[in-house]
């Protein structure tokens, strides 16, 4: 075998390997979209979370008072 030879070869070689690339993404990504659609209607509602009620360790309104102007008072600073 001569160069030229291996180079064609090698060139048949690297179009047959881009090509089955190709073949193999362009499969996949219209498997993606499918399955996209077809979960799309299995998909779940939303659901809200239920608000959160204290018990017995609620805040008093001085230390709320408090915070709040330290909050304050911090951002003044900057």
């Amino acid at each position: 075998m001569d160069v030229s030879e291996l180079l064609l070869e090698a060139a048949v070689l690297m179009l047959t390997g881009m090509v089955v690339v190709f073949v193999f993404l362009t499969i996949l990504i219209f498997t993606i979209k499918a399955m996209s659609k077809v979960l799309a209607n299995f998909q779940t509602p939303e659901v809200t979370p239920n608000p959160v009620k204290l018990s017995g360790n609620q805040v008093s309104t001085s230390h709320v008072a408090a915070i709040a102007a330290a909050v304050k008072q911090y951002r003044e600073k900057q």
